[in-house]
Order: structure tokens, then sequence, then C-alpha cells
């Protein structure tokens, strides 16, 4: 009996906690996990202020969650599987309020930084955990995409909160508060998890995985460390080509151990899934996409409109509603028509939208040439996120449901991290040269940053085109993605030359 059925007849016993306050808690970790990716932006220069930083220090408050978050998920979603899902929920919210509690109270920028970087392991133990638990409480269907879309909006509007609740917070009682919010949240979710959430892992938990998790981990970190870094250092230098190939090196060694290992951390049957394998690839470059989306609207709107850290948070509020309303129509379309269609038509939409933010003067208004583009983006971005969690778990086993969380989450945060870096490459590649030839001239200062920006946004949509390609190329066009699978598993049982099944 899988996790589902127990849980559907201890409900209907009424002994056991319903699906729908299963859902709200779980929602309740991945709103915290998200908001703390982009809550800090707006935040940045009171924090400055406060531990005296320098400006290339004030990038690592950022990237150091990002990083060991995106770094952590698979080993994440291989730990729960094996350890107890719930349990490590318990023991992620717990890391996360405690490393919250440390960072309001840093005195320095190193403190910070590194009690930033449990926080993103504390969240990538919370992530894949409460994933798996979702999709083991809903069956495969109408149920499951329902909460997957729910699940999936929350990825969009929490990183568009976050910047909000940033700016109120540092405006208001003070930066620190941005972090010591999570405390309460986090040891009391810790505390009421084993009330809520039922127990499940894998039927077998076999032998771990050491030498796959360390160097999975190890690459992964050293990646998502070098796109972030490319940006400054620059992309030929020895530092960044030194690094991508110690990156080559160690998931080369992480794939020969899988092929070998008999209890993988990722079991590298699952990428025989075309639908989870294509959401994986489209997920990369989607994030990639939406993560330079909402870095450059933000300084785009402070550099080139005039606004304020408080007022540009606000103004993202439309894309918020949009992002909501977009996730609620591909929750019930998936269920209709071909999840193909659903992320080629948000796609569509996310590149709309990019082009008219690329073609926004500096100094225009916001509902002549903000708002539209931004209603755009949000309905793109719900429609995508929504259906491409939904697409990544056709086929996934219970038993390995945490190692697909882990899977699409990490391809989630691995594209951001590498979207932004080729982004901001290529929109800041001559910004030194020509900021030092305008003199000091505001006016030629803002066209600067105008044209920085608006080759960020251009860039953006080629990387939403690359997405829209392959989805409309590699994804199946099925109605009902689960018939792709067992024809691909179908089209696995072949016969050898000797007349044997394999």
């Amino acid at each position: 009996m899988t996790a589902s059925d127990t849980l559907a007849n201890r409900s209907a016993r009424g002994s056991g906690p319903s699906p729908g306050l299963i859902l709200a808690f779980v929602c309740m970790g991945q709103f915290m996990v998200f908001t703390d990716v982009s809550i800090v932006n707006l935040a940045l220069p009171s924090i400055q202020s406060g531990l005296g930083m320098s400006d290339v220090s004030l990038n690592y408050i950022v990237t150091a969650y990002a990083t060991v978050l995106g770094g952590f998920l698979l080993l994440g979603g291989r730990l729960a599987d094996t350890y107890g899902r719930r349990r490590l929920i318990q023991i992620g919210f717990a890391v996360f309020a405690l490393a919250s509690l440390v960072s309001g109270l840093a005195e320095n920028g190193t403190m910070l930084i590194a009690s930033r970087a449990v926080q993103g392991f504390g969240a990538a133990l919370i992530t894949p955990a409460a994933l798996a638990i979702l999709t083991n409480t809903f069956s495969e269907g109408p149920e499951r995409n329902r909460a997957l879309g729910v699940w999936g909006s929350l990825s969009g509007i929490a990183s568009i909160a976050g910047v909000i609740l940033g700016g109120v917070l540092a405006d208001g009682p003070g930066w620190e508060w941005i972090f010591w919010i999570n405390v309460p949240i986090g040891l009391g979710a810790a505390l009421l998890a084993p009330r809520v959430l039922p127990e499940s892992r894998a039927a077998e938990r076999g032998r771990f995985d050491t030498p796959g998790a360390v160097t999975l981990t190890s690459g992964l970190l050293l990646l998502i460390f070098t796109l972030g870094e490319a940006t400054t250092v620059g992309w030929a230098t020895v530092r960044t080509l030194g690094s991508l190939a110690g990156v080559v090196v160690l998931l080369a060694a992480f794939l020969a151990i899988e092929s070998r290992s008999a209890s993988p951390i990722m079991p590298l049957r699952i990428f025989r899934l075309k639908t989870m394998r294509v959401a994986n690839i489209s997920a990369v470059l989607v994030f990639g996409t939406f993560g330079a989306l909402f870095f450059f609207a933000s300084l785009f709107m402070q550099q080139a409109f005039g606004y304020s850290p408080l007022k540009a948070g606000f103004a993202y509020v439309p894309l918020a509603v949009s992002v909501a309303v977009g996730a609620g129509v591909a929750s019930g379309l998936v269920t209709r028509i071909a999840a193909r269609t659903v992320v080629m038509t948000g796609l569509g939409l996310t590149i709309a939208g990019l082009l008219l933010m690329w073609r926004a003067p500096a100094g225009g208004g916001y509902a002549a040439d903000l708002l539209a583009p931004f209603i755009l983006l949000g309905l793109g971005c719900g429609m995508v996120f929504v259906t491409l969690q939904i697409a990544a778990f056709v086929g996934v086993s219970d038993k390995e449901a945490g190692v697909g969380a882990g899977l699409i989450n990490t391809s989630q945060e691995a594209g951001g991290a590498l979207g932004l870096a080729v982004v901001a490459t290529i929109a800041y590649s001559n910004i030194g040269s020509e900021l030092a030839g305008t003199g000091g001239d505001p006016d030629k200062i803002t066209a600067v940053h105008e044209a920085a920006n608006h080759d960020a946004f251009l860039a953006a949509a080629a990387l939403g085109t690359l997405a829209l390609l392959i989805v409309a190329t590699l994804m199946p066009r099925r109605k009902d993605p689960s018939e792709a699978v067992r024809s691909e598993d179908a089209s696995e049982t072949v016969k050898s030359p000797e007349g044997q099944a394999r």
C-alpha cells in the first residue's frame, strides 16, 4: 500500500490529517524557502550600512544561500527517501530557524554570509522532502495536478513576495527582521510536523551512496559558485576555466559512481522518463530566464525609473497576482490538454513580456511601460512553473519521489544561477568603460544603465526562446503524459539477438 492509500484510508476514518492540511503545511515551508531567496535584495543597502560591508561582499549574502540550497537539494532528496521525509523536514526547519536567528544577530559580514549558507542547507532539507510528501499524498492525475498547481505557484509568488517584504521590513523595524521573522515560523513548524505530516520513506533503504553524494554535491556547489563569480572575475580567466574543469571532473566521477553503485543517490534509470527529462532541461532554461528577469527588473526600476527600493518592491504586486492567476489556469488546463501546449503558451507570454521590457524607455511611466509586461510575465511564470512541476513527476515512483523532487528543484536553482551569470555577462560586458566615459553626468549614467538592462531583457528573451524550442520539439504531444511513460516502458522491453528480453 502506498503512502497516499494509507493517508486516504486514515482520513476516511477521521483518524489522520486531511490531505488539505498536509498541502497547507508543506506549501508553508516552500513559501518560506523561496521567500528567503529574494528577501534580502531590497535590504542590501541597509545591511551594508549596518555591518560596514563592501559592495563586492554584498553579493555573497545572496549567493551563499542560493548556492548551498541548489548544491544540496539532490542530497536532501535522497536523505529524505532513506531516513524519512517528515524527519528531514523537522531537521530542516530547525536548522533554518536557528540560522535565521544567527543571521539577524550577525556582527559582521562574514558571520552573516556563513549563517546564510547554513540557512540554504536547512532549505535543501525541507524542499525535496516536502515535495515528496505532497506527491505521495495525492495520487497521479487531476488531484495531484491541483496540489502541484498550488505548490508551483508559490515558487513565483514567494520570490516576488520576498522582494516586497524585504523592502517593508528594511524600511520599518530594520533589516534584522527579514531573518528573525523565520525563527518562530521555523521552530513552530518543526514542533507541529508530527501532528500534521505522515512519515514516509523508500521501502528499501539499502546502503547510503556516500561517494555519489559527495561528488555530486561538490560538483553542483562548484558549478553554481563559478557561474556566480564569473560575472565579476570574467569567463576567460584561469580561475573560471579551472573551476569549470573541476566541475567536469566531479560530475564525470559522479556518473561513473552512479553507474556502479548498488544504491545510487540518483538512479540513472530515472532519466528514461522522457517527460521528466525534458521538464528538467526546460526548468534550467526557464528559471535562468526568470532569475535574470527579477534581478534586472529590480535594477531597471531603480536605475532607469528612479524608484526607491520600497516603491520598486510594490511595483511587483501586479506581477505576483498574475503568477497566481497563471498557476490556477495551468493547473486546470493540464488535466484537459497536453502539458506541452500549456508550457509553450506560458513561454510565449514570457517572451512577449521580456520584449516589451526591452523596449521600455528610461524615465517612462509605470502604467504605460511596465504594467503590461509585468502582467504577461506573471501569467507566463505561473503557467510554466506549475506545468513543469507536474511533468517532472509523471511516472516517478513513490520510492524515488524524493529524488525526483530534489532533481527538479536542483534544475531550478542551477538554472537560475546559470541564466543570471550568462545574462549578466552579456549586459555588463563593457559597462565599466561606458560609465567611465560619462564624466559623472547623471543623464549619461542613466542611459548606460538603460542600455545594459535592455541587453539583459533581450538576452533573457533569447533563453526563453531556446526553452520554447526544446519544449516544442521534445516534450510529448499526448494529452495524458502517463501514456508516453507507458510507451517508453514498453519500448524498453525488446529482444536481444539471443531472443531474451532485456
